[in-house]
């Protein structure tokens, strides 16, 4: 668990070319300019090249230094995280690859694409992790590699689609871009970047403040069963953002058709897509929250431990009441991201961090695992402030902003 959370740490450097791109890509799209859209996938396979080398050679340089951020010196875990992140430093480049193209694809409102890919490299994944690791008797070495394979069959066919598709040019990946051309990707990338540090501070922040709650592993395990309850919902929820990062941006251009003359879209017709996502964030939150309610009973019984099942009870419980936040929260960003207000979306995950670590800080003394949990509630509520701040205040898609148009 907490090897993956460094290896994410890696990989999640990359989003800002992957967030930044598929926005940049929905505006091409949606105003038929193929030369804007290959520029935009173009550049960011560019920039991210540079960024991949630099984060494996940090990651394989210095192993120690960078699982010090949430192993403590002697941590059992180290003699398996070490090997772990060594052989998951060369999928720097497969991800940020994969990352790109689902991003391409998805500002093209193609998500079937993605969807295939994704399956067969995960069925791939699904099959020879069992193999490296039991068979040959790698253990966790077997399951990075396993994990390496399946990077490196997403980045190639994504890679080969959208040359095949004409997203990508090579004359366009062999030299070097303009700075007009960058100039969008690096000033959303810089502001997202910012985001990106907060986020995997707090994230970073849980688990050194779960590893340390005891030395018998308890509420680590219990943290990941709570974990996988919070993922019944949260995958969903999240998708939904990836919809209004994408369907924000093509609806905010206005289009003309040809035949008819009749216009669409315009900031109208995205504050109305964006209202009804909302309404669809807190519906689903709702059933979402209750439903993992329900299957409470049924994911306690993943774990053989009655003291690990024990620890895990509030903060799963905390984790189903959270969807109905984290709905309204992760939609709410993703309209941000659309509109391309990255920097107030960085500032306010900034803030929010701040007002994790200071819960970190407190509450797990005083109520261990479930105080982790409920700074997780400070976290999101934090967040969902400044969701409400843009969407009523100071976002362009605000009743004010709009009057003004």
């Amino acid at each position: 668990y907490f090897t993956i959370n460094i290896s994410s740490l890696a990989t999640f450097v990359t989003h800002l070319c992957y967030i930044v791109t598929a926005t940049l890509v929905s505006k091409a799209n949606a105003s038929g300019d193929q030369e804007e859209l290959q520029d935009a996938v173009s550049q960011a396979l560019v920039v991210g090249l540079g960024i991949s080398l630099v984060g494996s050679a940090l990651m394989l340089r210095f192993p120690e230094q960078i699982l010090s951020s949430v192993l403590k010196d002697g941590a059992p875990a180290l003699q398996y995280a070490k090997p772990y992140l060594y052989i998951r430093a060369f999928a720097f480049l497969p991800s940020l690859i994969s990352l790109i193209g689902f991003s391409a694809f998805r500002g093209t409102l193609d998500t079937s694409t993605p969807l295939k890919i994704s399956a067969a490299s995960n069925l791939f994944n699904a099959v020879l992790d069992p193999i490296l690791m039991f068979t040959f008797a790698m253990g966790v070495p077997g399951a990075a590699l396993a994990t390496l394979g399946a990077e490196i069959i997403s980045a190639c066919s994504f890679f080969y689609l959208m040359l095949r598709r004409k997203m990508i040019r090579w004359s366009k990946l062999l030299r070097l871009p303009s700075w007009d051309k960058l100039k969008p990707l690096l000033q959303g990338g810089a502001a997202l970047q910012l985001r990106n540090v907060a986020l995997n501070l707090t994230f970073l922040a849980v688990a050194r403040v779960t590893q340390s709650l005891d030395d018998t592993g308890v509420a680590a395990a219990a943290h990941a069963l709570a974990i996988q309850v919070f993922q019944v919902g949260g995958i969903v929820l999240l998708a939904l953002s990836v919809v209004a990062q994408t369907v924000v941006p093509n609806e905010l251009i206005e289009k003309v058709d040809a035949t008819t003359g009749k216009r669409t879209g315009g900031k109208r017709a995205a504050k109305n897509v964006v209202n009804r996502l909302m309404s669809w964030g807190f519906l689903l939150g709702v059933f979402l929250g209750g439903l993992q309610m329900l299957m409470l009973p049924l994911l306690q019984k993943s774990s053989p431990l009655e003291e690990v099942r024990q620890a895990a009870v509030i903060p799963s419980i905390l984790a189903s009441i959270y969807q109905i936040m984290n709905g309204l929260v992760f939609i709410g960003e993703g309209v941000m991201v659309g509109c391309g207000n990255f920097f107030q979306l960085s500032l306010s995950t900034v803030i929010a961090t701040i007002a994790a670590l200071v819960s970190l800080n407190t509450l797990p003394k005083m109520f261990g695992l479930t105080g982790v949990w409920l700074s997780f509630g400070v976290f999101n509520s934090f967040r969902l402030a400044g969701v409400w701040l843009h969407q009523t205040r100071n976002g362009p898609l605000s009743e004010k902003a709009l009057a003004q148009a």
